[in-house]
């Protein structure tokens, strides 16, 4: 792929005093220099204007239990372990409901000193249900990548809802590279709001983050106000775009409660969208944090990275809904229209990117509302 970029990366000291989520441009410099390397070499799309797309290599195995490398130890260390067989992706394999799979990635890395990463499912994996999670060796901790690391990355994958069928190069998450700290403290995002509006209500709600709230208003003519899973339907190829009819795999959700709201059933899966259109402006970038009740009743939310541009009017936008993915557990939850279900975490971009979501790249979520993954055809 191509090596211009404007500002070069050199070394640790200049990291650390600049900080923040490095822009496109800056992850085409790594690529250039090494330290974003792959097998098969990098492909230009990969690049998002805050991530890197990551693509599955052509090894899985299917294993007894998840695991973490832990410090002393490698994946592969762990593979020998805990892996039952090993699958070629080659052909195309199944991932089934129930299992737990680990894959090699086609990239690996070899950061400078100042340079961490951390890894989240992309939005079409996280509305699938598919549970993603980035190993590295010697890591301790899933999707995260301590600054300098040097070596192969390996992602864990565990359908919970629908089996897929899936082949080397399909792109389930994504790598957000940081140096230093990039967090966007309260104070200053609300002077950010007052400058520019992060999201289309009277006032935002913020305290560790932006939050938000679901929205059970009905979202169609028929009165729909979310989505939900049917467990033991059909078998989704990730290749294929707008083709599965939604009927087969989701069956609507409507009010139940006499004031709008629904019941969550435990174990079930749910696609909703939130009450508030955010907008991610240029310099900075977003983090959707998993929210869970206090006495655990659900959990929201499994993909989590927006990127400079998302719902942004200068990338086409104009505010753009979060789509929530949400669990139920251990017991029936009463969910109200208007309850609070999450935040965004906003960061600051080390530079401005010389590409925005929406306006420059391939976007399938621009402008959003409840919206399923683009396998499916439109309801």
């Amino acid at each position: 792929m191509s090596a211009a970029s404007p500002d070069p990366i050199a070394t640790a000291d200049e990291f650390a005093a600049r900080s923040g989520v490095l822009p496109a441009q800056e992850l085409r410099a790594l690529a250039a220099s090494g330290a974003l390397a792959a097998e098969p070499g990098l492909l230009a799309d990969q690049i998002q204007p805050a991530s890197l797309d990551l693509r599955l290599g052509r090894r899985a195995w299917r294993v007894r239990a998840s695991f973490l490398a832990g410090r002393r130890a490698t994946v592969s260390d762990r593979l020998a372990e805990f892996a039952m067989h090993e699958i070629d992706l080659g052909p195309g394999a199944v991932l089934e409901t129930g299992c737990v799979y680990v894959v090699e990635l086609a990239e690996r890395l070899a950061l400078p000193a100042g340079v961490s990463a951390a890894a989240n499912a992309k939005s079409s994996t996280g509305r699938l249900d598919l549970f993603t999670r980035l190993i590295g060796d010697r890591q301790a901790e899933f999707d995260r990548v301590e600054a300098g690391y040097a070596g192969p990355l390996h992602v864990e994958i565990s359908p919970r809802t629908f089996s897929v069928l899936v082949r080397p190069g399909a792109r389930l998450n994504q790598l957000r590279l940081r140096a230093g700290h990039a967090v966007i403290a309260d104070e200053a995002l609300r002077a950010l709001h007052r400058a520019e509006p992060l999201v289309d209500t009277d006032e935002a709600l913020i305290d560790g983050g932006l939050g938000f709230s679901v929205d059970l208003s009905p979202q169609a003519a028929d009165g729909t106000v979310g989505w939900r899973a049917r467990r033991h339907s059909g078998l989704i190829d990730l290749d294929r775009i707008g083709h599965y009819p939604v009927g087969a795999f989701w069956e609507p959700v409507r009010a139940q409660t006499a004031s709008g709201g629904i019941i969550l059933d435990p174990g079930a899966f749910y696609i909703l969208v939130s009450r508030e259109a955010v907008s991610v402006p240029p310099a900075t970038a977003a983090e959707m944090v998993p929210y869970m009740a206090v006495a655990g009743e659900f959990r929201v939310h499994y993909a989590g990275f927006f990127d400079p541009g998302f719902g942004h009017r200068e990338a086409g936008g104009q505010g753009s809904r979060g789509v929530l993915e949400v669990r139920c557990h251990e017991a029936p939850f009463a969910l109200e229209h208007g309850q609070m279900v999450g935040r965004l975490v906003y960061e600051r971009m080390r530079a401005r990117p010389d590409l925005l979501y929406g306006r420059d790249i391939g976007s399938n979520y621009q402008g959003q509302a409840l919206k399923l993954s683009k396998h499916f055809q439109s309801p």
